[in-house]
């Protein structure tokens, strides 16, 4: 397997320092915008670095992602970028004729009329509207397998598999203790797509409904989360799982919540109010004259870089998946988790907790690719497979998971 990985970031800097204790692929190209930021992953790597090279790629760019493609011979495209290139790499990879991989699925937008009831252009409807081509060409496009979604959807498969005789409602939640010296705010993940997820309408779905929308921070509850990170208030929040589970598993209900925290809410609140979460650019005087910039980027450019907060950051995060439903006749409610303390992280890999767990998931699933223990063609989520060689092979990585009887 050759592979050509697109961002080299917290996420894509974390994946090249997972993949490079593992076999099972021949040649790891790492491309980014930013040539010296795809050097300097590879160059980490040490005497481990042999398999991977760096180039620099605009990932909007679909001829140059294309000859990148055919230049180092790649038959993967793994899209460690943000979600607004998910559409020129997705494409770029069926017409090369690559299978793809990405950990955000193409943007939404809301309803032009009703954006708190109905919705408009959901998550991954670009995606799926070209499935066909994907089926009729033999690739696979896995869709949303980083860790939420990813390792998320991958639990609910298991659980309606194994655990569950019928469900009612699946319900991923999200909480963190994590503190970061010397910040009055600095967020873990990536602002941009932070921004994007968190103000959009959340998504929720019900079988008897359809899927639907809700305002932004809505339905608070209180969830009591593992390994001493304990209770976190987490509010509705747009997110792959809940357009990707019903298309594959059978539940009443689908939902995501996120455990934010107030002051969190509160800066993302005055951002909207302001239009500093816009995409849009605007006209601003520089030193040279009038820009065009976009307010999000600008956000973005004044917070932090999160692959950089490690040495300051102390904590535990946890993705996971409660289910409620019955088996053999009798009432069962589970949580199925994956925790990974920051300390630990960084000690085994130099990478901090929230990026280390996104990124372990698209590597073990390679490893399933190549193996050819997963397949398939299509566009498809991780629900999609069969959960048991994943899970199996998360614990072989040295990231075991856990499951909570509620």
């Amino acid at each position: 397997m050759r592979v050509l990985l697109v961002g080299a970031g917290g996420v894509g800097t974390a994946i090249t320092r997972i993949a490079a204790r593992r076999p099972f692929f021949e040649h790891m190209t790492v491309a980014d915008y930013d040539l010296g930021r795809a050097e300097s992953a590879v160059a980490a790597l040490g005497e481990r670095g042999d398999r991977f090279s760096a180039v620099r790629l605009d990932a909007s760019d679909r001829a140059a992602v294309l000859e990148a493609l055919g230049a180092h011979r790649c038959d993967v495209l793994l899209n460690a970028t943000d979600p607004r290139f998910v559409l020129p790499l997705f494409e770029s990879a069926l017409a090369h004729g690559a299978h793809y991989l990405d950990m955000a699925m193409s943007l939404s937008r809301p309803h032009p009329t009703r954006p708190y009831e109905e919705c408009g252009v959901k998550l991954g409807d670009a995606q799926f509207e070209r499935a066909a081509e994907w089926e009729a060409a033999g690739r696979l496009a896995l869709v949303g397998m980083g860790v939420e979604p990813g390792l998320s959807d991958v639990f609910a498969r298991y659980a309606s598999d194994e655990l569950f005789d019928e469900i009612e409602e699946i319900g991923i939640r999200d909480g963190a203790n994590l503190t970061v010296d010397g910040y009055d705010f600095a967020p873990s993940f990536s602002i941009w797509t932070t921004i994007e997820e968190c103000l959009n309408p959340p998504v929720v779905y019900e079988q008897e409904r359809g899927w639907y929308t809700t305002a932004p921070f809505s339905e608070p509850e209180v969830f009591d989360f593992p390994e001493g990170i304990g209770p976190v208030e987490c509010v509705n929040v747009e997110h792959e799982e809940v357009l990707l589970v019903p298309r594959w598993l059978k539940a009443r209900k689908v939902t995501f919540k996120y455990g934010l925290g107030d002051e969190f809410i509160g800066v993302l609140r005055t951002l909207h109010m302001l239009g500093l979460d816009r995409t849009e650019p605007v006209s601003v005087r520089s030193g040279s004259g009038q820009a065009a910039v976009s307010p999000r980027d600008v956000v973005a450019a004044c917070l932090p870089d999160p692959a950089g907060l490690g040495e300051r950051m102390h904590g535990k995060t946890c993705a996971g998946t409660w289910v409620k439903g019955v088996k053999d006749g009798r009432p069962r409610e589970v949580y199925l988790y994956h925790v990974v303390d920051n300390q630990w992280s960084m000690r085994e890999y130099g990478s901090q907790a929230v990026v280390w767990q996104t990124a372990i998931n698209p590597v073990a699933a390679l490893e399933l690719l190549a193996d050819g223990v997963w397949g398939g063609s299509g566009v498809l989520g991780p629900e999609a497979l069969p959960p048991r060689p994943f899970l199996d092979l998360l614990t072989e990585y040295g990231a075991p998971w856990g499951m909570r009887e509620q």
